[in-house]
């Protein structure tokens, strides 16, 4: 019998292709969508189409008008209440914390490879395999699953799944990992896909303003000082702040100022001259996924600290405890508390954790 194969559909030209060159290569393929948005958060319906918002009913509809091209079956689930408490929960107390969060991490994680598949199989769906349109490789190689960056590297994505284990690799394929950009969307067109020219999702929340997921009480003006605690003006909110942000601060001055540090506890933005360089950090809750574990330092890694940062040179020391240290051979702009450290050895993803602090 053909091994049957899940993909989860965004609506987007990405996830309709995987599902297009799975149908080619004799899987027999479904469609499932999940429904996130939740309409009690009031989203500006003018704004600009992103992962959670109003625009959900139109990928539910693209996702639809894909399998009916295809002619497989298409399933949503509803995940409101699970991405309510744990993706938003999860960003809003990162931020209320002072911290910068990358929700896509903790969506990947807990909903699209957790909570989806769980509640598609309680649904009565059967499938041994779940599939993403998500550009990164998988691998097996001495006797584990490997996680490898994709083909093409200006699209990779493999920084958004370091939270998967053995398990979930074992049973996820990824086949868009060898492709480029434009080869998919050629693909998409000679198909005949309607998919093919829609233009991506880059915002998390429709617009870019966050400030919709917080009570008004919750978003606290508050002091911008300098290094040595000198009043320069007032801040809108921590929440609207990032380590190393320069534009938007609202104080003069004659020269560059940049966010060095955010203390929620007394509610105050650390600015200073230049964007703070770090010489490691530390990261919590390590996930490894090219190893068992860190019993040596790792010596010849490199380390990704978001998404459009380069990976650097690094050392990454054994855990203590929830703790796993980061040492840069050289020092990094921008160390992020919230954001993730990907471990990665050449192509190939180690594992990675949730920066806590800098060093």
């Amino acid at each position: 019998m053909k091994p049957k194969v899940a993909v989860g559909l965004s609506g987007g030209v990405d996830s309709s292709v995987a599902a297009a060159l799975l149908q080619k290569q004799h899987y027999t393929v479904c469609g499932i969508t999940m429904e996130i948005y939740d309409e009690s958060l009031g989203v500006d319906h003018s704004a600009k189409h992103a992962c959670f918002g109003p625009g959900e009913k139109e990928d539910v509809e693209s996702a639809a008008a894909i399998c009916q091209k295809l002619k497989i079956p298409f399933h949503t689930i509803d995940l409101r209440q699970e991405y309510r408490n744990h993706v938003i929960q999860y960003f809003r107390n990162e931020y209320l914390d002072g911290k910068t969060p990358n929700p896509c991490v903790v969506c990947n994680q807990k909903l699209k490879f957790g909570f989806l598949l769980e509640k598609a199989r309680q649904a009565g769906l059967k499938f041994d395999y779940f599939a993403t349109g998500h550009y990164a490789r998988i691998e097996y190689a001495g006797g584990r699953y490997l996680l490898k960056r994709a083909a093409d590297r200006s699209k990779d994505q493999s920084y958004f799944l370091y939270g998967l284990t053995q398990r979930q690799l074992a049973c996820t394929l990824l086949p868009l990992g060898n492709h480029a950009k434009q080869q998919v969307r050629e693909i998409a067109r000679s198909l005949g896909l309607q998919t093919a020219d829609r233009e991506e999702s880059q915002d998390f929340i429709d617009g870019g303003d966050y400030s919709i997921l917080f009570d008004k009480k919750e978003i606290k003006t508050g002091d911008i000082v300098d290094e040595t605690g000198r009043s320069l003006g007032k801040h809108r909110g921590i929440i609207h702040y990032t380590i190393g942000q320069r534009r938007g601060l609202g104080i003069a001055s004659d020269r560059p100022l940049y966010v060095q540090r955010i203390d929620a506890a007394q509610n105050r933005i650390i600015v200073g001259n230049q964007e703070n360089l770090s010489n490691g950090l530390l990261a919590v809750d390590l996930n490894l996924i090219g190893i068992d574990r860190i019993e040596q330092p790792l010596n010849d890694v490199q380390v990704k600290i978001r998404l459009r940062h380069e990976a650097a040179d690094a050392t990454v020391y054994p855990s203590e405890g929830r703790h796993t240290k980061i040492w840069f051979k050289a020092p990094q702009m921008s160390v992020t508390p919230g954001q993730s450290a990907v471990i990665y050895a050449g192509d190939t993803v180690l594992g990675g954790g949730i920066i806590c602090s800098a060093l």
